[in-house]
């Protein structure tokens, strides 16, 4: 890799993501302690930005861990944050910790998921709600997206499936628009291209619960209603762990609490 092509590599980065978040040469020089011409020679390649500059740049622009790797590797840098597989032994605590997470909410649905909605763990309300989904689509590594769109999935089951999938779609273009991610760009065609029900056969939901969408879904003769909940770690200083997200179901009424305490205790 040349100097002039590593500097225009990650000049190019830097511009596209200062773009994606709105801002002038002269806000992000602000943000940044930098200048706009001191920005404005790194975009054009003109200018090789320190490893420091580089770093509270992208920290200014919220960009992804990740993509910080990569905005340092195009600048002819190390990466700064490491990847550990989660079953490293260092993440023990870390594992450890989601994994009582996820119990302490049972008997309630919940799972963790990395950038890729690749199910990395799931408690046993998950388990219950994924009776009679096809085998195929269980098989490792399963896909929450996937799983809950495809027709041989939760799809048939969710009485509320346009309005579901009109906001898992919206949930993945954002992050699309957030990061760099051809994984995640592939997975969207896909599950946008499964086949969707006429009108009339998917309920609306927004009725019954004006505060926040329910996930609407058939199980065991009965409707259950879910609201659901996102949390991601703070402050990452890993990749790994800055891609991990947990979902959490909790019952929209009473009748579905009642219902999940019962099957299981």
């Amino acid at each position: 890799m040349t100097t002039t092509s590593t500097e225009t590599g990650a000049g190019a980065l830097l511009r596209d993501w200062r773009e994606r978040r709105g801002l002038s040469q002269l806000q992000l020089a602000l943000g940044a302690d930098s200048s706009a011409r001191h920005i404005s020679f790194i975009e054009t390649g003109r200018s090789r930005p320190g490893q420091d500059l580089l770093l509270r740049l992208a920290e200014h622009l919220d960009i992804p861990v990740r993509e910080r790797n990569s905005l340092l590797l195009a600048a002819g840098y190390a990466p700064h944050y490491a990847e550990t597989p989660l079953d490293d032994p260092a993440l023990d605590a870390l594992r450890s910790g989601m994994e009582q997470l996820l119990a302490a909410h049972e008997p309630y649905p919940a799972l963790i998921v990395d950038g890729t909605y690749r199910v990395l763990a799931a408690n046993r309300g998950i388990a219950l709600l994924l009776d009679g989904v096809d085998p195929a689509l269980l098989a490792p590594p399963m896909n929450a997206m996937r799983i809950t769109l495809h027709p041989q999935g939760l799809a048939p089951r969710i009485r509320n499936l346009r309005q579901w999938r009109a906001h898992l779609l919206e949930q993945m273009e954002r992050q699309i628009a957030l990061v760099r991610s051809e994984p995640l760009r592939a997975l969207y065609e896909e599950v946008h291209g499964y086949p969707v029900p006429a009108e009339d056969e998917s309920q609306d939901a927004s009725a019954l619960f004006p505060f926040a969408l329910p996930l609407r879904f058939e199980h065991g003769g009965r409707v259950l209603s879910f609201l659901s909940t996102i949390s991601t770690f703070n402050t990452p200083m890993d990749v790994t762990v800055s891609e991990l997200a947990m979902e959490t179901f909790l019952p929209a009424d009473p009748e579905t609490a009642s219902y999940l305490r019962e099957v299981l205790p």
